[in-house]
């Protein structure tokens, strides 16, 4: 009778909880979305897309983009000194491949001069409220599409 009691009071303690799965179910769903899991982007095209990914230091701003063109990549990093205000750039090309939503880019070219070791990097395609970023899988960093910036500052 003890058990038949106590197993009453779990499966009447546990309804309540399973009449909320529906909300449960959309919080993991969003938090997936943040982290970029389960989101099927392939048929989300890259072509002719801008990224752009901006640091402020104390000294120095960093400026970077990487331009996708078919499979070809250009990789601009900008450097902006606070102090002078001079800007000095490194400008990379290459190429890059696409498996569903990860998207290796490697550029093996510096100013159109082969390179002893390519830049290499690593990104996850996600979206987040109509918004393409491109996540660096070893730094985090979020390179958001430029198109969906100028878009949202309008």
């Amino acid at each position: 009778m003890r058990k038949l009691f106590i197993c009453a009071l779990f499966f009447i303690g546990i309804l309540p909880k399973a009449q909320n799965y529906a909300a449960i179910n959309g919080i993991i769903d969003r938090l997936e979305e943040r982290k970029g899991i389960n989101q099927h982007l392939e048929n989300v095209s890259i072509d002719n897309k801008k990224f752009v990914l901006v640091k402020d230091f104390e000294d120095h701003t960093e400026r970077s983009f990487i331009i996708l063109k078919g499979k070809d990549a250009t990789y601009v990093e900008m450097f902006d000194d606070k102090a002078t205000g001079k800007s000095t750039s490194n400008v990379f090309s290459g190429d890059i491949i696409r498996k569903k939503n990860i998207i290796s880019l490697r550029a093996d070219k510096l100013e159109n001069k082969k390179i002893p070791i390519p830049v290499a990097k690593t990104l996850l395609l996600t979206k987040q409220k109509e918004i393409i970023y491109l996540i660096d899988i070893n730094s985090r960093e979020r390179w958001i599409d430029e198109e969906s910036y100028t878009k949202k500052t309008k």
